[in-house]
Parts: C-alpha cells; structure tokens; sequence
C-alpha cells in the first residue's frame, strides 16, 4: 500500500522562489513577462529638429528666411528687371492693385526704376551685411572673450574696459561717428556695424567660458597637461556654442536694422545700390504721391528682421534644454 501511495502522489517539486516586492510572483512567472522594448534614442540632429518644430512661429521665421535667403541668391534669374535700369516712359507707375500692369508688379520709383528688382537685389545686399556683420563679430568676440577668460590679469581689464567705451556710446551714435570718420559705404557700413555688436559676442563667450573653467572636465584637461590654446578652442569653446548661436542668429536682424538706419541717413549704400534703408531715404518725399516706393521697403525691412526673431527665439528654446516646451 505504501508502495501504490508513494506512485499515486505527484512527482516532488522544487518550492517556488518569490521575488522580493513581486506579491505572489514566482521567479519563473517574472522569466516571461513581457518587457516592454527600449526605443532607440533620436540623434541629435533629429532631436534639436524636434525641439525647434515645437515652437510654430519658429518654423515659420524659418520658411520665411529661406524664401528671402533664395531670393537673394537667385535674383538675377529671379528678379524681373535690371535693379538700376531707368525706364523712362513709366516714371512712378503705381503696383498692379492700384491700376498699374504686370510688367512692373509693384511699381516704378521716381526714375523708372522696377522696385521688385530694387526689392529682390536689396535682400541680397541687406542679408550680406547682416552675414557679414555676424560673422566677424562672433569671431573677433570668440577669440576675444577667450583671451580675457583665460588670461585674466591686464588682458582681462583692457579687453572689457574697451567693450565697456564701446557699449557706453549709443549704437546708432557711434556708428555715424565711425561712418564719418572713415566715409560713406557699403564696406565701411559693416565696419561700423562690427563694432557697435562686437562687445555682445566678447562678454557671452567670456561669461561662458568663466562658467565652463569651474568644471571638472576642464580641470581634468589642465591636469592632463592640455596646451592652453587646445583648452580654449577645442575643450571649452563648443560647451560655449549655444548661447552664442542664438546670438548671432538675433544679431542678423540686428544688423540688417543698424544698417537700414545708416541707408536712410545717407551713411550706408550710396545710389543707385538697392539697399533697402537707401531705398527709403530715396523715396521720403513721396510718401503721399507714390506711398508704395516708401511702404514696401519698410514691409521688406520688418518681415525679415520679424522672421529672423522668430527663428532665433526657436533657436533659444531648442538647445537649452531648460527652455524646451513640455
């Protein structure tokens, strides 16, 4: 009997391991459940698009300023009319919604002059110098504020004591006084406009790389015997960028702005270069005759110093992570 019992009785198993804080839940039961998969992380390209596309109006600064940036890069097969080409018979024609004809969409100014050429030209020099104006300001600034964050002592007073004579003076003030003492021109428009927008660049990259030298990957790098200029260019300077992008994307319109002011004055492009601000200062007496050759430069200054703000903005939220809309 005790034989038949000992066959009847089921085969003796092994007790069930519980996993700790799983009530009830064996080890072999946890062995199969399903785990959810980990997604594969976004690059950091397709992450900061997903960051700045969040923010509509930036995406629409965006659209805008490749419109215009296309425009200026292709106005010679774009633009309908030669920008200082003079037609005579059609001296302050009126844009097509006010009885004007489509051979001059928007209209003639007071010497015959297309001003859809002027405008689609004017973007092409108005863009230069904002570019231009970016460019070597952010360099200059670069290699300025790095110099007075690393080299302390004299180098650092005499660096932001000049920004501080610079910033101290009216941006506008200081570039007429610069335009005049080097005289009336494209060129030295954007030498003027450099250096009113320089100390901006020079302070954010000081600032920055101040913030950056506390840091424990920088002092490893000392340590490691990194040259001081490896230090400055290669291991602090991109932990710098960000900041000093948004900058100089919002320093474009900027400088597009500085530099109309200029035109208007009479200080920047001089006739017969369509460049918006002369475009402006050209038509001032006709304001109420012909108030088209006055409105669309003014429209065309304000949409694209608009839409670079707004991409700028977007810009700002995309790369600090702290600003990123939920």
């Amino acid at each position: 009997m005790a034989e038949e019992n000992a066959i009847d009785d089921p085969m003796p198993t092994a007790p069930e391991r519980l996993l700790p804080g799983a009530s009830g839940l064996s080890l072999s039961a946890a062995a199969v459940a399903e785990v959810e998969p980990v997604g594969e992380e976004p690059s950091p390209l397709r992450a900061f698009w997903s960051a700045f596309s969040e923010n509509r109006g930036a995406v629409l600064g965006l659209a805008v300023v490749v419109f215009i940036t296309l425009l200026a890069l292709f106005a010679p097969w774009v633009a309908p009319h030669s920008p200082i080409e003079q037609f005579r018979q059609s001296v302050l024609l009126p844009p097509v919604w006010a009885g004007g004809n489509w051979t001059f969409p928007f209209g003639t100014d007071a010497v015959g002059r297309d001003v859809l050429s002027r405008l689609i030209y004017g973007a092409r020099i108005s863009l230069g110098i904002g570019l231009s104006v970016m460019v070597v300001s952010v360099a200059l600034g670069i290699v300025l504020g790095l110099a007075a964050a690393f080299m302390r002592g004299i180098v650092e007073v005499v660096v932001m004591r000049v920004m501080d004579m610079v910033v101290a003076i009216p941006s506008l003030v200081l570039a007429i006084l610069i335009v005049a003492v080097l005289g009336p021109s494209l060129t030295n428009t954007i030498v003027a406009v450099t250096v009113v927008y320089l100390p901006r660049y020079v302070r954010l990259v000081r600032a920055a790389a101040l913030a950056e030298l506390t840091k424990e990957y920088v002092i490893a790098a000392q340590v490691a015997g990194v040259g001081r200029l490896r230090l400055m260019f290669v291991t602090v300077l991109p932990n710098c960028l960000a900041p000093l992008i948004v900058q100089a994307a919002l320093g474009i319109s900027d400088a597009i702005l500085e530099a109309a002011a200029l035109g208007f004055l009479g200080l920047g492009a001089q006739p017969p270069t369509p460049e918006w601000g002369a475009m402006l200062a050209d038509a001032r007496e006709f304001i109420r005759s012909a108030p088209w050759i006055v409105t669309l430069p003014g429209l065309a200054i304000l949409v694209t110093v608009v839409a670079i703000n707004l991409m700028g903005d977007g810009l700002r939220d995309a790369l600090d992570p702290k600003l990123r809309r939920s």
